[in-house]
Protein backbone atom coordinates (compact mmCIF):
# COMPACT_ATOMS: atom_id res chain seq x y z
CA UNK A 1 0.00 0.00 0.00
CA UNK A 2 1.67 3.55 -0.79
CA UNK A 3 2.06 5.83 1.65
CA UNK A 4 -1.21 8.60 0.34
CA UNK A 5 -3.53 4.66 0.37
CA UNK A 6 -2.07 4.58 3.68
CA UNK A 7 -3.13 7.87 4.83
CA UNK A 8 -6.92 7.67 3.42
CA UNK A 9 -6.97 3.96 4.88
CA UNK A 10 -5.73 5.57 8.77
CA UNK A 11 -7.64 8.58 8.33
CA UNK A 12 -11.05 6.63 7.52
CA UNK A 13 -10.03 4.19 10.51
CA UNK A 14 -10.17 7.32 12.67
CA UNK A 15 -12.83 9.95 11.49
CA UNK A 16 -15.28 7.82 9.06
CA UNK A 17 -18.34 8.58 11.41
CA UNK A 18 -17.28 12.15 11.24
CA UNK A 19 -17.89 12.48 7.66
CA UNK A 20 -20.82 10.92 7.55
CA UNK A 21 -21.93 13.54 10.38
CA UNK A 22 -20.85 16.10 7.81
CA UNK A 23 -22.52 14.86 4.82
CA UNK A 24 -25.71 14.69 7.03
CA UNK A 25 -25.52 17.71 8.52
CA UNK A 26 -24.89 19.03 5.05
CA UNK A 27 -28.25 17.26 3.93
CA UNK A 28 -30.66 18.83 6.44
CA UNK A 29 -29.94 22.14 5.90
CA UNK A 30 -29.14 22.22 1.97
CA UNK A 31 -29.10 25.80 0.26
CA UNK A 32 -30.05 26.39 -3.00
CA UNK A 33 -27.53 27.73 -6.18
CA UNK A 34 -25.82 30.58 -4.88
CA UNK A 35 -27.01 30.48 -1.31
CA UNK A 36 -24.38 28.28 0.01
CA UNK A 37 -23.12 30.24 2.38
CA UNK A 38 -23.80 28.19 5.46
CA UNK A 39 -22.25 25.05 3.53
CA UNK A 40 -19.29 27.14 2.66
CA UNK A 41 -18.75 27.93 5.74
CA UNK A 42 -18.80 24.98 7.25
CA UNK A 43 -16.47 23.47 4.77
CA UNK A 44 -13.50 26.26 5.43
CA UNK A 45 -14.11 25.99 9.04
CA UNK A 46 -13.17 22.20 8.77
CA UNK A 47 -10.05 23.01 6.57
CA UNK A 48 -9.08 25.81 8.59
CA UNK A 49 -9.14 23.55 12.24
CA UNK A 50 -6.85 21.14 9.90
CA UNK A 51 -4.63 23.36 10.07
CA UNK A 52 -5.22 24.77 6.09
CA UNK A 53 -6.16 28.02 4.44
CA UNK A 54 -9.14 27.71 2.67
CA UNK A 55 -10.04 31.38 0.24
CA UNK A 56 -13.90 31.60 0.16
CA UNK A 57 -14.54 32.84 -3.15
CA UNK A 58 -16.25 35.96 -4.51
CA UNK A 59 -19.61 36.67 -3.45
CA UNK A 60 -19.66 34.45 -0.37
CA UNK A 61 -20.37 30.89 -2.17
CA UNK A 62 -17.87 28.51 -2.94
CA UNK A 63 -14.06 27.92 -1.78
CA UNK A 64 -10.56 26.87 -3.17
CA UNK A 65 -7.68 24.84 -0.79
CA UNK A 66 -4.63 24.73 -2.00
CA UNK A 67 -1.91 22.84 -0.32
CA UNK A 68 1.18 20.58 -0.91
CA UNK A 69 3.95 21.55 -2.61
CA UNK A 70 3.77 25.26 -4.67
CA UNK A 71 5.91 24.19 -7.26
CA UNK A 72 5.29 22.01 -9.71
CA UNK A 73 1.89 20.31 -10.99
CA UNK A 74 -0.85 20.72 -9.20
CA UNK A 75 -4.33 18.73 -9.33
CA UNK A 76 -7.59 19.84 -8.37
CA UNK A 77 -10.57 18.61 -7.09
CA UNK A 78 -13.96 19.79 -7.23
CA UNK A 79 -17.18 18.94 -5.21
CA UNK A 80 -20.33 20.81 -6.12
CA UNK A 81 -22.21 22.13 -2.66
CA UNK A 82 -26.00 23.11 -4.03
CA UNK A 83 -29.47 21.65 -3.29
CA UNK A 84 -32.30 21.30 -5.36
CA UNK A 85 -35.58 23.66 -5.21
CA UNK A 86 -38.01 20.48 -4.46
CA UNK A 87 -39.17 19.05 -0.71
CA UNK A 88 -37.94 15.81 0.52
CA UNK A 89 -39.75 12.42 1.34
CA UNK A 90 -36.96 10.22 2.59
CA UNK A 91 -38.25 9.94 6.02
CA UNK A 92 -34.51 9.91 7.38
CA UNK A 93 -33.71 11.26 10.63
CA UNK A 94 -31.44 14.09 9.03
CA UNK A 95 -34.01 14.53 6.37
CA UNK A 96 -34.07 18.57 5.15
CA UNK A 97 -35.51 21.12 7.41
CA UNK A 98 -35.76 23.71 4.68
CA UNK A 99 -39.01 23.49 2.67
CA UNK A 100 -38.74 23.31 -0.56
CA UNK A 101 -35.47 22.43 -0.40
CA UNK A 102 -33.73 19.18 -0.24
CA UNK A 103 -30.15 17.54 -1.63
CA UNK A 104 -31.60 15.16 -4.20
CA UNK A 105 -28.15 14.52 -6.57
CA UNK A 106 -25.75 13.60 -4.15
CA UNK A 107 -24.10 17.18 -3.74
CA UNK A 108 -23.82 16.74 0.22
CA UNK A 109 -22.05 13.52 0.06
CA UNK A 110 -19.77 15.30 -3.09
CA UNK A 111 -18.94 17.36 -0.12
CA UNK A 112 -18.28 15.56 2.49
CA UNK A 113 -15.90 12.99 0.29
CA UNK A 114 -13.76 16.35 -0.82
CA UNK A 115 -13.63 17.17 2.64
CA UNK A 116 -12.34 13.78 3.94
CA UNK A 117 -9.91 13.17 0.63
CA UNK A 118 -8.43 16.92 1.44
CA UNK A 119 -7.89 15.97 5.06
CA UNK A 120 -6.52 12.60 4.64
CA UNK A 121 -3.82 14.40 2.30
CA UNK A 122 -3.45 16.99 4.28
CA UNK A 123 -2.63 14.50 7.52
CA UNK A 124 0.24 12.30 4.76
CA UNK A 125 3.36 13.12 6.07
CA UNK A 126 4.00 14.63 2.19
CA UNK A 127 2.68 15.16 -1.25
CA UNK A 128 3.92 14.50 -4.67
CA UNK A 129 2.22 17.04 -6.25
CA UNK A 130 -0.10 19.94 -5.29
CA UNK A 131 -3.49 19.87 -4.16
CA UNK A 132 -6.36 22.39 -4.54
CA UNK A 133 -9.69 21.46 -3.51
CA UNK A 134 -12.51 23.48 -5.35
CA UNK A 135 -16.46 23.22 -3.66
CA UNK A 136 -18.24 24.94 -6.41
CA UNK A 137 -21.49 26.95 -6.10
CA UNK A 138 -24.56 26.93 -8.51
CA UNK A 139 -24.07 23.20 -10.39
CA UNK A 140 -27.64 23.34 -10.57
CA UNK A 141 -28.07 27.05 -12.28
CA UNK A 142 -27.57 26.96 -15.98
CA UNK A 143 -25.00 27.78 -17.23
CA UNK A 144 -23.38 26.96 -14.00
CA UNK A 145 -21.15 28.10 -11.17
CA UNK A 146 -18.07 26.46 -12.53
CA UNK A 147 -18.22 29.29 -14.84
CA UNK A 148 -17.98 31.95 -11.54
CA UNK A 149 -14.86 29.08 -9.85
CA UNK A 150 -12.74 29.77 -13.02
CA UNK A 151 -13.50 33.69 -13.24
CA UNK A 152 -12.45 34.00 -9.92
CA UNK A 153 -9.37 31.45 -10.30
CA UNK A 154 -10.12 27.88 -10.05
CA UNK A 155 -7.74 26.74 -12.51
CA UNK A 156 -5.19 29.09 -12.36
CA UNK A 157 -1.73 26.70 -11.85
CA UNK A 158 -3.51 23.89 -12.24
CA UNK A 159 -2.80 20.87 -14.76
CA UNK A 160 -5.69 18.65 -14.43
CA UNK A 161 -8.94 18.39 -12.29
CA UNK A 162 -11.04 15.33 -11.56
CA UNK A 163 -14.37 14.85 -10.05
CA UNK A 164 -16.93 12.40 -8.68
CA UNK A 165 -20.90 12.34 -9.37
CA UNK A 166 -22.95 9.88 -7.22
CA UNK A 167 -24.69 7.52 -9.83
CA UNK A 168 -27.69 5.48 -7.84
CA UNK A 169 -27.76 2.67 -10.88
CA UNK A 170 -24.48 1.77 -9.51
CA UNK A 171 -24.15 -0.54 -6.47
CA UNK A 172 -21.83 0.93 -3.53
CA UNK A 173 -18.43 0.05 -3.87
CA UNK A 174 -18.06 0.48 -7.40
CA UNK A 175 -16.89 3.51 -9.50
CA UNK A 176 -17.57 3.41 -12.99
CA UNK A 177 -15.67 5.91 -15.45
CA UNK A 178 -15.35 5.86 -19.50
CA UNK A 179 -12.99 7.76 -22.30
CA UNK A 180 -14.85 10.64 -24.16
CA UNK A 181 -18.29 12.19 -23.18
CA UNK A 182 -19.96 10.82 -20.28
CA UNK A 183 -22.71 13.25 -20.03
CA UNK A 184 -24.69 15.67 -22.54
CA UNK A 185 -25.21 18.61 -23.45
CA UNK A 186 -28.26 20.72 -21.95
CA UNK A 187 -29.78 23.74 -22.91
CA UNK A 188 -33.25 25.39 -22.43
CA UNK A 189 -35.74 26.96 -25.01
CA UNK A 190 -38.67 29.14 -24.06
CA UNK A 191 -41.23 30.17 -26.79
CA UNK A 192 -43.43 33.22 -25.84
CA UNK A 193 -46.51 33.47 -28.47
CA UNK A 194 -48.80 36.51 -29.28
CA UNK A 195 -52.12 36.37 -30.43
CA UNK A 196 -54.96 38.70 -30.57
CA UNK A 197 -57.09 36.17 -29.20
CA UNK A 198 -60.93 35.78 -30.30
CA UNK A 199 -63.77 33.71 -29.95
CA UNK A 200 -63.50 29.42 -30.65
CA UNK A 201 -66.10 30.16 -33.70
CA UNK A 202 -64.14 32.27 -35.38
CA UNK A 203 -60.50 30.85 -35.52
CA UNK A 204 -59.66 32.25 -39.31
CA UNK A 205 -60.69 36.35 -37.72
CA UNK A 206 -57.72 35.93 -35.36
CA UNK A 207 -54.18 33.89 -34.51
CA UNK A 208 -55.42 30.45 -33.06
CA UNK A 209 -52.75 30.26 -29.92
CA UNK A 210 -53.22 27.24 -29.02
CA UNK A 211 -52.89 25.48 -32.23
CA UNK A 212 -49.83 27.12 -32.84
CA UNK A 213 -48.37 25.59 -29.46
CA UNK A 214 -50.12 22.29 -30.78
CA UNK A 215 -47.70 22.59 -33.79
CA UNK A 216 -44.82 23.47 -31.75
CA UNK A 217 -44.78 20.99 -29.33
CA UNK A 218 -45.00 18.23 -32.45
CA UNK A 219 -42.88 20.30 -34.86
CA UNK A 220 -39.93 21.08 -33.15
CA UNK A 221 -38.84 17.85 -32.03
CA UNK A 222 -39.56 16.02 -35.42
CA UNK A 223 -37.85 18.88 -37.52
CA UNK A 224 -34.89 18.07 -35.23
CA UNK A 225 -34.74 14.62 -35.98
CA UNK A 226 -34.38 15.17 -39.41
CA UNK A 227 -31.89 17.88 -39.22
CA UNK A 228 -29.54 16.23 -37.40
CA UNK A 229 -27.76 13.27 -37.12
CA UNK A 230 -29.62 10.27 -35.16
CA UNK A 231 -26.26 9.09 -33.95
CA UNK A 232 -25.85 12.50 -31.84
CA UNK A 233 -28.79 11.20 -29.31
CA UNK A 234 -30.42 14.58 -29.42
CA UNK A 235 -33.65 14.63 -27.57
CA UNK A 236 -35.75 18.04 -27.36
CA UNK A 237 -38.96 17.78 -24.77
CA UNK A 238 -41.27 19.94 -23.86
CA UNK A 239 -41.69 20.49 -19.87
CA UNK A 240 -44.18 23.25 -19.14
CA UNK A 241 -47.27 24.64 -21.77
CA UNK A 242 -49.64 27.12 -20.49
CA UNK A 243 -52.22 29.20 -21.88
CA UNK A 244 -55.71 30.32 -21.78
CA UNK A 245 -58.65 30.12 -18.84
CA UNK A 246 -61.92 29.04 -20.94
CA UNK A 247 -62.70 26.78 -23.09
CA UNK A 248 -64.59 29.11 -25.61
CA UNK A 249 -61.53 31.89 -26.07
CA UNK A 250 -58.71 31.63 -27.65
CA UNK A 251 -55.73 32.93 -25.67
CA UNK A 252 -53.63 36.10 -26.05
CA UNK A 253 -50.81 34.62 -24.61
CA UNK A 254 -49.17 31.32 -24.38
CA UNK A 255 -45.61 30.01 -23.26
CA UNK A 256 -43.82 26.60 -23.55
CA UNK A 257 -40.70 25.86 -21.98
CA UNK A 258 -38.62 22.55 -22.74
CA UNK A 259 -35.15 21.13 -22.65
CA UNK A 260 -32.80 19.85 -25.03
CA UNK A 261 -30.08 17.62 -25.25
CA UNK A 262 -27.23 16.12 -27.19
CA UNK A 263 -24.39 13.87 -26.47
CA UNK A 264 -22.68 15.96 -29.36
CA UNK A 265 -20.77 19.20 -28.75
CA UNK A 266 -20.64 19.92 -32.70
CA UNK A 267 -23.80 19.49 -32.75
CA UNK A 268 -24.73 21.85 -29.39
CA UNK A 269 -22.53 24.70 -31.30
CA UNK A 270 -25.40 24.70 -34.22
CA UNK A 271 -28.50 24.08 -32.10
CA UNK A 272 -29.68 27.46 -31.48
CA UNK A 273 -29.44 28.27 -34.78
CA UNK A 274 -31.49 25.15 -35.95
CA UNK A 275 -34.42 25.73 -33.26
CA UNK A 276 -34.82 29.40 -33.79
CA UNK A 277 -35.03 28.89 -37.44
CA UNK A 278 -37.63 26.35 -36.92
CA UNK A 279 -40.13 28.05 -34.57
CA UNK A 280 -40.10 30.74 -36.85
CA UNK A 281 -40.84 28.56 -39.87
CA UNK A 282 -43.40 26.76 -38.50
CA UNK A 283 -45.86 29.74 -36.58
CA UNK A 284 -44.70 31.95 -40.06
CA UNK A 285 -48.20 30.44 -41.46
CA UNK A 286 -50.16 31.21 -38.45
CA UNK A 287 -49.13 34.54 -37.98
CA UNK A 288 -48.75 34.60 -34.50
CA UNK A 289 -46.01 36.75 -33.32
CA UNK A 290 -43.55 34.92 -30.77
CA UNK A 291 -40.08 35.35 -28.90
CA UNK A 292 -37.58 32.72 -28.38
CA UNK A 293 -35.71 32.40 -25.24
CA UNK A 294 -32.90 30.39 -25.99
CA UNK A 295 -30.38 29.70 -22.69
CA UNK A 296 -27.51 28.08 -23.58
CA UNK A 297 -26.47 25.68 -20.74
CA UNK A 298 -23.37 23.45 -20.41
CA UNK A 299 -21.10 20.90 -23.04
CA UNK A 300 -20.96 17.88 -22.33
CA UNK A 301 -18.77 16.34 -19.93
CA UNK A 302 -15.68 14.76 -22.03
CA UNK A 303 -13.02 13.04 -20.25
CA UNK A 304 -9.84 13.29 -21.30
CA UNK A 305 -7.61 10.35 -22.52
CA UNK A 306 -4.63 10.31 -20.35
CA UNK A 307 -6.52 11.54 -17.12
CA UNK A 308 -9.12 8.76 -17.90
CA UNK A 309 -6.09 6.30 -17.81
CA UNK A 310 -5.19 8.49 -14.99
CA UNK A 311 -8.40 7.97 -13.16
CA UNK A 312 -8.73 3.92 -13.85
CA UNK A 313 -5.81 3.29 -12.68
CA UNK A 314 -7.10 4.87 -9.22
CA UNK A 315 -10.07 3.16 -9.25
CA UNK A 316 -8.08 -0.27 -9.95
CA UNK A 317 -5.90 0.73 -7.24
CA UNK A 318 -8.97 0.60 -4.01
CA UNK A 319 -9.79 -3.25 -5.20
CA UNK A 320 -10.70 -5.47 -7.27
CA UNK A 321 -13.77 -5.67 -9.60
CA UNK A 322 -13.95 -1.67 -8.23
CA UNK A 323 -13.89 -0.58 -11.81
CA UNK A 324 -17.62 -0.86 -13.72
CA UNK A 325 -18.31 -0.05 -17.19
CA UNK A 326 -20.84 3.24 -17.58
CA UNK A 327 -22.66 4.80 -20.87
CA UNK A 328 -23.14 8.69 -21.38
CA UNK A 329 -25.66 9.83 -19.65
CA UNK A 330 -28.22 12.67 -21.08
CA UNK A 331 -28.05 14.61 -18.13
CA UNK A 332 -25.67 17.73 -17.96
CA UNK A 333 -23.22 18.46 -15.74
CA UNK A 334 -21.02 22.06 -15.40
CA UNK A 335 -17.97 20.00 -14.86
CA UNK A 336 -17.60 20.09 -18.79
CA UNK A 337 -16.61 24.29 -18.41
CA UNK A 338 -13.47 22.92 -16.65
CA UNK A 339 -12.51 20.80 -18.97
CA UNK A 340 -12.92 23.17 -21.57
CA UNK A 341 -9.93 25.03 -20.02
CA UNK A 342 -7.70 21.95 -18.78
CA UNK A 343 -7.49 18.27 -18.60
CA UNK A 344 -9.36 15.90 -16.31
CA UNK A 345 -12.29 13.57 -15.99
CA UNK A 346 -15.14 12.73 -13.73
CA UNK A 347 -16.08 8.78 -12.72
CA UNK A 348 -19.40 8.03 -11.57
CA UNK A 349 -19.39 6.68 -7.29
CA UNK A 350 -22.11 4.02 -6.94
CA UNK A 351 -24.60 4.62 -3.89
CA UNK A 352 -27.06 2.03 -4.40
CA UNK A 353 -27.03 -0.08 -1.61
CA UNK A 354 -27.71 -3.24 -3.25
CA UNK A 355 -31.42 -3.82 -1.95
CA UNK A 356 -34.76 -2.16 -3.15
CA UNK A 357 -35.27 -0.19 -5.91
CA UNK A 358 -32.71 1.94 -7.46
CA UNK A 359 -33.70 5.72 -6.78
CA UNK A 360 -33.32 7.88 -9.54
CA UNK A 361 -31.12 11.50 -8.99
CA UNK A 362 -33.48 14.43 -8.75
CA UNK A 363 -36.04 12.43 -6.99
CA UNK A 364 -37.99 13.65 -3.48
CA UNK A 365 -36.78 10.09 -2.02
CA UNK A 366 -33.85 9.81 -3.41
CA UNK A 367 -31.11 8.89 -0.58
CA UNK A 368 -27.67 7.05 -0.69
CA UNK A 369 -25.49 4.05 1.10
CA UNK A 370 -23.37 6.14 3.05
CA UNK A 371 -20.42 3.57 2.76
CA UNK A 372 -19.99 5.31 -0.68
CA UNK A 373 -18.28 8.18 1.46
CA UNK A 374 -14.85 5.90 2.06
CA UNK A 375 -14.90 4.81 -1.38
CA UNK A 376 -14.86 8.40 -2.93
CA UNK A 377 -12.22 9.42 -0.34
CA UNK A 378 -9.90 6.71 -1.22
CA UNK A 379 -10.70 7.24 -5.06
CA UNK A 380 -9.45 10.92 -4.95
CA UNK A 381 -6.89 9.97 -3.00
CA UNK A 382 -5.24 7.62 -5.22
CA UNK A 383 -6.05 10.38 -7.70
CA UNK A 384 -2.86 12.44 -6.52
CA UNK A 385 -0.82 9.46 -6.09
CA UNK A 386 -1.39 8.45 -9.61
CA UNK A 387 -1.29 11.66 -11.36
CA UNK A 388 1.66 12.07 -9.96
CA UNK A 389 3.07 9.64 -12.01
CA UNK A 390 1.85 10.24 -15.21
Amino acid sequence: MSSLAHAAARWLSEHHHEMVGWRRHIHANPELGRQEFATTQFAASLLADAGLNPKVLPGGTGLMCDFGPEHGPRIALRADMDALPMAERTGAPYASVVPGVAHACGHDAHTAVLLGAGLALASAPELPVGVRLIFQAAEELMPGGAIDAIAAGALTGVSRIYALHCDPRLAVGRVAVRPGPITSAADQIEVTMHSPGGHTSRPHLTSDLVYGMGTLITGVPGVLSRRIDPRNSTVMVWGAVNAGVAANAIPQTGTLSGTIRTASRETWLTLEGIVRETVSSLLAPLAIEHTVLYRRGVPPVVNEEVSTRILTHAIEAIGPDVLADTQQSGGGEDFSWYLEEVPGAMARLGVWSGRGPQLDLHQPTFDLDERALGVGVRLLVNLIEHASTA
